[in-house]
């Protein structure tokens, strides 16, 4: 049984970024993702934030086309009246951020109890445990 991931924003930022210390561990979750090896799974809002940062950084067409390569290497949720109720739960019972929250919100409402992430507000959420990309031990 293929092995299932929920990841956020970070994962495929870092992969995408210049020099850190994510950005291996990062790209060994992207290539394990390429080979059929895992399954990676995201909400929508993933490839909207990820799009965001990337056009601070690098030029218009390589953000989009490293957002569509996002949008193809995940099973994507949407973003829904249901989710945004989610989202604003556990920004009233949290610490979480409107965004994570959102993330964390897909996540939960798919059936997810963990997700992969260097983003230790993550930690914070209710009913879903942060792994780190460092931490992560693929095949």
């Amino acid at each position: 049984m293929t092995t299932r991931l929920w990841i956020d924003t970070s994962v495929l930022a870092h992969a995408a970024g210049g020099p850190h210390e994510q950005r291996d561990p990062c790209r060994r979750i992207v290539v394990a993702a390429a080979s059929g090896g895992v399954e990676l799974h995201a909400s929508v809002e993933m490839v909207q934030e990820l799009l965001f940062h990337r056009l601070r950084r690098v030029s218009r067409p390589e953000a989009v086309a490293q957002a569509r390569f996002a949008a193809d290497l995940c099973v994507l949720h949407p973003f829904d009246a249901a989710v945004m109720s989610r989202a604003l739960e556990l920004v009233a019972v949290s610490s979480l951020g409107g965004r994570d929250a959102v993330h964390a919100a897909t996540a939960l409402g798919a059936g997810f109890t963990e997700i992969v992430s260097s983003d230790r507000d993550f930690d914070a959420a209710p009913g879903l445990a942060r792994r780190d990309p460092t931490e992560l031990r693929l095949g």
